[in-house]
């Protein structure tokens, strides 16, 4: 049973709200995401790659031509991936921390962790154990390990469960009809399956699977049917606990339904058309359903299954699915079921990032990938949410979360995270219930490796040099503070270019201004992106979220201050329990039409700054 704890739990739970029907971003108006949906509605694959900006054909940008060309991802260095590499290795090093206690027992035996940049793979790390525990006593909550001889290491190219990455899989088939025109998102699934229908179940449609707004359960007990035709009767008498459109809840239901639909309208299983559709044509020979015994030995163990804590009753669970519901439909769902590695999933990755195609061979359209990472949720705020891609969630994304990117993650310890905007992508793998589910909660490692990977990932200035960091610690905060100033005119002004990523409402880069150093007020500024467009107005002396992985010019007036000294700082806010990438602030200028009042590039003035918490950074 895929059942969600911690932190997965409360962040997929989501409050329920009412759907705005055909409203757009905030503003009014119709967006990009709500022109997607109608358009397919419509059934317009064709005439949604025309209209959607970015949505290039076989002859579009640059990174797609050479994929159709046939370049395959390759190991190489940081450097070569445009990584730094401290950082890198840095987050090799948090995977391997979980070994330990987390913080009682080991988050998981063991971890493979990836991670890459355009085409290049340039960490690719096995730690710990695939096979440990032998069995496990709940009264006592003791283990019995295997014998040091039969225990098997973690390797590069271990076979996992992928538990709920699954649903990426489903929902790549299910866009793929869609580009056939055999599948309509807006279309109720009892046109499909006529059978899913009663207690509202007939409202509910093909996009609200996909985005887990069918109100439908998060989950059913599917094992304690015997036959094929229980279990379908389980799933048709379901009814909606809320009306379809008007709720976010993460549910298996509705990949179940899913798959059926699919199976329906192809008139083929699920596993077949995984193989067919999509691991074939991309050589990930290492992902299916059902792994053949002859993997047992490559794949990492699971958990021990008994009552209470597991619906059956299985003893440990190696080289088979462990969840009990793809278990009982015979290991082929659409929730659960598919196993994989990390080199597998970075194809899939790098497909993705490549508008669909991998070495020449292509299953998407670019349009098609465009829906998979655009936001359908915006009446659902926190729960953003392509078709069957988790959008922008810090809870497991950690600093790898923007507006962009895109992934999932699986409860037997696997996650996913694509980043267009860096265009990087990171895999953890981890046997995280092995020896049972009960010794781990939440997404630690999953963060923790996150945020130093998202640091690999530099941040250059114009001028090669160092830049004032924030830097990203959870509940950081520091000030940068200019020395006194006297502005002899109203036409004073800071200016300086800022770059920053902060978690919406739980940080921030403030800029304040002091007359005594003590009491700090506000300084109202604006900043104009350096791609050009219009200036964007801060009249609360503060902005934060996600700034596009771009710098900005700043400029606050200081006619308020002018014939009297001031003091000014800037200062940063890290609130909650997650980080972004942090914030920059570089070539600090204060300066009237007369004089320049200061330069952070003159070395007297350099040597005057204050900083507490901020420290000079290359990267």
């Amino acid at each position: 049973m895929e059942e969600h704890t911690g932190d997965e739990e409360a962040r997929r739970r989501g409050p329920g709200s009412p759907e705005a029907a055909g409203a757009g971003p905030a503003g009014g108006g119709i967006g990009r995401r709500r022109l997607g949906a109608r358009l397919l509605a419509l059934g317009g694959m064709l005439v949604l790659q025309a209209a959607l900006p970015g949505a290039a054909g076989a002859s579009g940008n640059p990174a797609e031509r050479r994929a159709l060309q046939g370049l395959r991802l390759r190991y190489g260095s940081a450097r070569q991936a445009g990584l730094v590499e401290k950082h890198l290795e840095a987050a090799a090093d948090e995977a391997r921390r979980f070994l330990g206690p987390s913080p009682e027992r080991p988050y998981y035996a063991g971890a493979v962790v990836l991670a890459g940049r355009g085409r290049t793979i340039a960490l690719h790390r096995a730690m710990g154990e695939a096979v440990r525990y032998a069995d496990y006593d709940g009264r006592t909550d003791r283990v019995r390990e295997f014998p040091e001889a039969q225990r098997i290491p973690m390797a590069e190219d271990t076979v996992f469960d992928l538990a709920s990455l699954t649903k990426l899989f489903t929902s790549l088939l299910a866009v793929q009809q869609m580009e056939r025109g055999r599948l309509e998102l807006e279309a109720p699934v009892d046109r499909y399956l006529p059978e899913f229908t009663g207690g509202g179940k007939e409202l509910i449609t093909v996009r609200q699977l996909l985005t887990h707004t069918s109100g439908l359960r998060s989950w059913a007990p599917f094992y304690q049917q015997s036959t094929r035709e229980g279990q379908l009767r389980m799933l048709w008498a379901v009814r909606p606990q809320e009306a379809p459109g008007t709720v976010y809840r993460y549910s298996d239901l509705n990949l179940i339904a899913l798959q059926l639909l699919l199976e329906r309208i192809t008139g083929h299983p699920l596993d077949l058309l995984l193989h067919d559709e999509i691991t074939a044509p991309l050589g990930m020979h290492r992902t299916r359903y059902n792994p053949p015994l002859s993997w047992r030995r490559v794949t990492a163990a699971t958990e021990v299954q008994r009552p209470p804590w597991s619906g059956l009753d299985r003893g440990l669970v190696w080289g088979e699915v462990h969840d009990e519901n793809a278990h009982a439909l015979g290991g082929v769902a659409g929730h659960a079921g598919v196993f994989g590695t990390a080199w597998d999933l970075a194809v899939l990755a790098r497909t993705l990032l490549d508008g669909g195609v991998y070495s020449g061979r292509r299953i998407l359209r670019p349009a098609s990938v465009e829906l998979l990472f655009t936001d359908f949720n915006t009446a659902f705020p926190g729960d953003d949410h392509g078709l069957g891609f988790e959008l922008y969630q810090h809870w497991y994304m950690g600093a790898m979360a923007t507006p962009h990117s895109a992934g999932h993650t699986g409860f037997t310890g696997t996650s996913l995270v694509l980043d267009p905007s860096s265009d990087s992508f990171l895999i953890l793998l981890g046997n995280s219930v092995h020896p049972v589910r009960t010794w781990r909660a939440g997404s630690a490692p999953r963060v923790a490796v996150a945020n130093r990977f998202a640091r690999a990932v530099p941040v250059r200035t114009k001028h090669g040099g160092p830049a004032w960091y924030s830097g990203m610690e959870t509940g950081g905060s520091g000030t940068l503070t200019l020395p006194p100033l006297t502005p002899a005119t109203a036409a004073a002004r800071l200016r300086c270019a800022v770059w920053w990523d902060t978690v919406p409402g739980e940080g921030a880069l403030h800029l304040e201004a002091s007359a005594d150093g003590e009491t700090w007020e506000p300084l109202p500024f604006t900043t104009l992106r350096s791609t050009g467009g219009s200036p964007e107005q801060w009249p609360q002396g503060s902005a934060g979220g996600w700034s596009g992985r771009i710098w900005h010019r700043l400029e606050a007036p200081l006619a308020a201050w002018a014939g009297r000294p001031v003091r000014l700082r800037f200062r940063h806010t890290a609130t909650g329990r997650y980080v972004g990438r942090g914030v920059y602030v570089d070539v600090v200028r204060v300066a009237e039409p007369a004089r320049l009042l200061f330069a952070e590039d003159r070395p007297a003035d350099a040597s005057r700054l204050e900083a507490v918490g901020w420290t000079r950074s290359t990267d």
